[in-house]
């Protein structure tokens, strides 16, 4: 497997529902996250978050305000608070896996984004991408290159 050359690393626990953005192995920002509340897994359709290694291959939204409420990757309006099955919101970071095992992520369309659902951040509550609370998805979007590496363990 061939390592991203961005110096920009992502860790999530998925026990401690937590992310850590580090530059060059010093850490610069940390943010409470929500990942599945199916826990982790790879097979399509199971609304799980894989583990692994992966990349951010796309970036989405760059520019739009604050709680744009994207369907298919594109911005449609402004959430207004309306009831929502798994809302994502502000922007999207799209992952694509670098393991054997997680190779089908960007397929399964798993993503960081913002939601509706601030509150559940903490817990495990997603279908399967990682959420953050859309303040700190902002900070995230602005911090991450494409190419940047992931690990999700």
């Amino acid at each position: 497997m061939k390592w991203p050359d961005s110096p920009i690393v992502i860790k999530v626990s998925i026990e401690d529902q937590c992310l850590t953005v580090r530059d060059q192995g010093k850490s610069i920002f940390s943010a409470p996250v929500s990942t599945s509340a199916n826990g982790p897994g790879f097979e399509e359709g199971s609304y799980r978050t894989p583990t692994g290694n992966f990349v951010i291959r796309e970036k989405i939204g760059e520019g739009a305000p604050l709680f744009t409420s994207f369907k298919g990757r594109l911005p449609r309006r402004i959430w207004q608070g309306e009831e929502s099955n798994d809302a994502v919101l502000t922007r999207i970071l799209w992952l694509e896996g670098l393991d054997e095992q997680n190779a089908n992520t960007y397929c399964r369309f798993i993503y960081f984004h913002g939601t509706h659902a601030e509150d559940q951040i903490g817990k495990p509550a997603s279908h399967g991408c990682i959420r953050l609370k859309n303040n700190d998805m902002l900070t995230l979007f602005d911090l991450t290159p494409i190419g940047s590496h992931v690990q999700i363990n």
